[in-house]
């Protein structure tokens, strides 16, 4: 398929969701716009766009061709800023896809990455469905755990995370601390809900935690770190995200099963991009160290 300019248009129309804000951003008539979306979708052989009062929403195909386009205007915008020298500034979104509980150990990188490019906008999306690098969902991932295999991933060493079970100064001075796995009665505990195979520790809370020890259990990792906290139980919590607070007590020492392994993930179609690079850079000069 040699149809480059309309599916630039498709993309834009797809990214703004109407032909009048595509045709204002490409310098186009609305016309023109139309007839380049029926051109491709009759080289394609399929409906791109279901067209309705509002604007055009994308079909099952439209999705893929917009995948396509994505990566393809991205190469385009990375290489007119390489052409026009090494003071271009960098500028754009630039996605990331990570699970909650690293969260900390990324914000001094990002806040590196936007001090050096300060025109680009970091998205970063948080959830235990990491976006597929390989359908443009997001430019960089940071994975845990088994190292990903997938044949068009660059995959790079991220440290190693530790986690402990931690307790609010607060907590302890109620409580006090168990001295060791066996001695939990009595004790209070803030649960994450992480799906089985996520977790480091999901096998010791099968072991050891009964349903009468949950004070509280979420989803969302935030929640269970204010529960921490504000004393409710003990509940676990990175070794970095610990170290940043002085009224945080380890309740046992270090573990390594409670520890796994990180994973900088790219795909090979942006990884070598101006953007990708620089993210990266900023991220390897503040990982963890192993």
């Amino acid at each position: 398929m040699n149809k480059w300019t309309e599916l630039r248009t498709a993309y834009q129309v797809a990214r703004l969701g109407t032909v009048s804000a595509a045709a204002q951003t490409l310098g186009l008539h609305r016309a023109t716009i139309n007839r380049h979306i029926d051109i491709l979708e009759a080289d394609i052989g399929a409906k791109i766009f279901l067209r309705h009062a509002r604007g055009y929403a994308l079909t099952e195909v439209g999705h893929d061709v917009l995948r396509v386009a994505k990566k393809a205007d991205e190469l385009i915008e990375d290489l007119a800023g390489r052409v026009l020298g090494a003071k271009a500034e960098i500028a754009g979104e630039i996605k990331l896809t990570i699970l909650a509980p690293f969260t900390p150990f990324l914000m001094p990188a990002i806040a590196d990455f936007r001090l050096k490019n300060p025109r680009c906008v970091v998205n970063i999306d948080v959830g235990e469905d990491l976006a597929r690098l390989e359908f443009g969902e997001a430019h960089i991932a940071l994975r845990a755990g088994t190292k990903p295999d997938h044949p068009d991933y660059v995959v790079s060493r991220f440290g190693e995370f530790g986690f402990n079970l931690y307790a609010h100064e607060s907590y302890v001075a109620r409580n006090g601390l168990p001295s060791d796995s066996h001695d939990l009665a009595g004790h209070a505990v803030v649960l994450p809900s992480v799906p089985e195979g996520r977790s480091p520790f999901a096998d010791w809370i099968k072991e050891h935690v009964c349903a009468e020890m949950i004070a509280l259990a979420s989803r969302d990792v935030a929640v269970t770190v204010d529960a921490i906290l504000a004393g409710i139980g003990m509940g676990f919590m990175s070794d970095f995200e610990a170290s940043q607070r002085s009224d945080l007590h380890a309740v046992f020492p270090p573990n390594p099963a409670w520890s796994v392994p990180g994973w900088i993930v790219t795909h090979i179609d942006l990884h070598r991009t101006e953007k990708v690079q620089a993210m990266l850079g900023s991220i390897k000069s503040f990982k963890p160290v192993t």
